[in-house]
């Protein structure tokens, strides 16, 4: 080949790879001024647990016999002068309880009634609005921390151990239908998300972390409260293999309304286990505990004796420890 003919065609492949880069730029300018940006992400959290999760808060109720006299609920603690400054912003301007417009709850309770909507008191096992559990505190501390949506999906069912009913796979034996239901929810609410918020369909649904609020049923049985450490770590190893996620941030919270401490030093033990510690925070909850003559269902210690102050304050710590994870591992990246 000639010089001259070797010359045209260095310059003919130098003019092709400009054109191709011309061509590239061009393109992406073009798809940049006609809006294809990427979609707008939905922080989701799934919640589980048993019936402490499921909510048994007090929110209004106050009669003598029932409630005594509202000692101790939801709307005595939020009213009190000394309160208002940093809890106020539960009631709107009306008086009413505020409902977010950046937090959402999806919750299938079990009588089978599908709750879904904007955070507010109400997402809890009964059906009315005089009840509340921890996603009040949590979706209100998630909510403030971060600047994109919000969605929790609550799977809870009163009465269920992780022994027996949550039993993940990996801990040997029959796997819990509690997991399994745990898991299938979880995944019907993401399906679900275009018809029951209509607002968020454009959104990608991101799994940001799980949230663990259970024990008591283990605390009742000396081998589940012995083994709980064990089963603790299974389930946080499984869950994280299920939903694809081995550094999803796993917080869990202490069964501290009970005295047995096999119980809760599985807990404790269980999230500094080496296996599954990185991302998995305890958070100690004794300190919420009140008085049950301070509260509104005296006989009811295994439901925090539905002290209102208490669901809050272990729903606000659970986001909390939620929020500094998830920050944490976004930095990291």
């Amino acid at each position: 080949m000639s010089h001259h003919a070797l010359s045209r065609s260095s310059f003919a492949l130098a003019l092709l790879i400009a054109l191709q880069l011309f061509v590239s730029a061009s393109g992406a300018e073009t798809g940049a001024a006609s809006g294809a940006v990427p979609a707008p992400v939905l922080r989701v959290y799934l919640l589980a647990g048993q019936s402490n999760m499921e909510g048994h808060g007090v929110v209004d109720l106050d009669d003598a016999r029932d409630y005594n006299g509202g000692r101790g609920n939801l709307a005595k603690f939020v009213d009190a002068p000394a309160n208002k400054p940093k809890w106020g912003d539960l009631r709107a301007a009306d008086g009413a309880w505020a409902v977010r417009n950046d937090v959402f709850v999806s919750y299938l309770n079990e009588h089978g009634s599908q709750k879904a909507g904007p955070l507010s008191v109400g997402f809890a096992v009964y059906d009315d609005r005089h009840h509340f559990g921890p996603e009040l505190g949590i979706g209100r501390a998630l909510g403030a921390r971060f600047d994109e949506p919000v969605l929790l999906i609550k799977t809870a069912w009163g009465g269920k151990s992780l022994a027996k009913d949550f039993r993940p796979p990996s801990a040997g034996g029959e796997v819990g239908p509690c997991y399994a239901k745990m898991i299938a929810e979880y995944r019907a609410a993401l399906a679900a998300i275009p018809k029951q918020f209509p607002a968020l369909a454009q959104h990608t649904p991101v799994l940001d972390g799980f949230i663990w609020f259970q024990g008591w049923n283990d605390g009742c049985d000396d081998k589940a409260a012995k083994e709980y450490e064990s089963n603790l770590v299974h389930l946080i190893a499984d869950v994280r293999r299920e939903l694809g996620s081995a550094a999803l941030p796993f917080v869990v919270g202490e069964t501290g309304n009970m005295d047995n401490m096999d119980l809760r030093n599985g807990q404790r033990n269980g999230c500094a286990n080496a296996a599954v510690a990185a991302n998995t925070r305890f958070v100690a909850t004794r300190d919420f505990l009140r008085k049950p003559e301070d509260s509104p269902n005296p006989g009811h210690g295994h439901h925090w004796f539905g002290n209102g102050e208490s669901y809050l304050l272990i729903g606000d710590a659970l986001g909390r420890a939620m929020g500094e994870l998830v920050a944490a591992r976004e930095q990291a990246r």
